[in-house]
């Protein structure tokens, strides 16, 4: 169970959250936060567009097992943060990684989701196609059928220009300094989603592509571990969700190094002085990279300093260990757990 303090902190702050969405924060703040809480980008050799672990899902039931709820959220990558953003209904959330380009890459999803009213017209902009006539009757259809209307739906050229001349204004809108290389990043990470539609799978450079990665509609259609369909996407309800957080610019990309010196730290500032606690904290594979540039102390003893309880949890995904075909395990493990047992830098 929570600590009976901290329980009470995160009581306030959901109360104070739920008065503050009412007002939309200026657009400058949120580019202000992202300036101050960003490092200098790194490099890694994925584009990262979307994820690669199929079992991404399956640590849900566990979450629910555990109580984790509300709280702050900060996770690395792309679109599967949102999966358990609407899982387990953060307040804030933060979502950190070392690339530049994965800012980037936000950044063109808030501007869909600032675009879009409902699910399949987040999917038709997302992949580039005509919007259905009748959106009240797409509200409460099962996913799959949203998957085939995109796949049967054709590309038309000229919507995408305007689409994309659209959704370049209302990136500018967020006051993010971005310059012309930036922006054409964003449009060729759009026109890769357009391109290759639903079959779009993780790339890496300078490795051979992996047959065994998901596909989109694969992680689309995926299930958790108690068998339901549990992306973002799957309901209305779900989207909806983290769309009001969008809104009201609670999701914020940044640019930093989980071992860095400054932006994690900043986070939990952050937090801090938001009366926030972390509840998920969702690493993917990147423990193991740390690992192998030791500097794997540094960023427990980073995510030490996140205000946490004893209900906060890392997620993280391993790899070819023992996992069926190649593919990815996903699994939880609590927050202080991960720091009794770690040894880490002097705080």
């Amino acid at each position: 169970m929570f600590r009976v303090s901290a329980a009470l902190v995160a009581l306030a702050a959901v109360v104070a959250v739920g008065a503050t969405l009412r007002v939309p924060q200026p657009r400058t703040a949120f580019a202000a936060e992202i300036a101050s809480l960003s490092e200098p980008g790194g490099y890694f050799d994925t584009d990262n567009l979307i994820s690669n672990e199929r079992s991404y899902l399956q640590v849900l039931p566990e979450l629910d097992r555990l109580r984790v709820h509300g709280g702050a959220y900060v996770g690395v990558g792309p679109d599967q943060n949102f999966s358990y953003i609407a899982h387990v209904r953060p307040s804030l959330a933060f979502i950190l990684d070392i690339r530049r380009d994965n800012l980037l890459l936000h950044l063109l999803f808030k501007a869909l989701f600032e675009q879009a009213h409902t699910r399949i017209e987040y999917l038709a902009l997302l992949f580039g196609r005509p919007i259905p006539a009748d959106l009240n009757a797409w509200r409460d259809v099962p996913i799959s059928r949203l998957a085939d209307y995109i796949k049967r739906s054709a590309i038309e050229p000229k919507s995408v220009e305007e689409l994309r001349v659209r959704l370049d204004r209302v990136v500018k809108g967020f006051a993010v300094p971005l310059t012309a290389e930036d922006l054409g990043t964003i449009d060729r990470f759009h026109r890769r989603f357009i391109d290759r539609g639903l079959a779009l799978q993780f790339q890496s450079a300078g490795r051979p592509p992996q047959s065994n990665y998901p596909t989109y509609e694969e992680l689309l259609l995926e299930t958790d571990g108690s068998g339901r369909q549990a992306n973002y996407l799957a309901t209305e309800e779900a989207f909806q969700f983290v769309k009001s957080l969008q809104e009201h610019d609670r999701i914020i990309p940044v640019t930093g190094d989980l071992s860095g010196p400054s932006a994690l730290i900043g986070i939990g500032r952050t937090m801090a002085a938001r009366l926030e606690t972390l509840s998920v904290f969702y690493a993917s594979n990147v423990e193991f990279y740390l690992e192998r540039e030791r500097s794997y102390p540094q960023f427990v003893t980073n995510l030490g300093r996140l205000p946490h309880t004893n209900r906060s949890v890392i997620i993280r995904s391993v790899f070819n260990r023992g996992v069926g075909g190649g593919g990815s395990l996903s699994v939880v493990q609590p927050v202080e757990e991960l720091l009794s047992q770690v040894p880490h830098q002097a705080r």
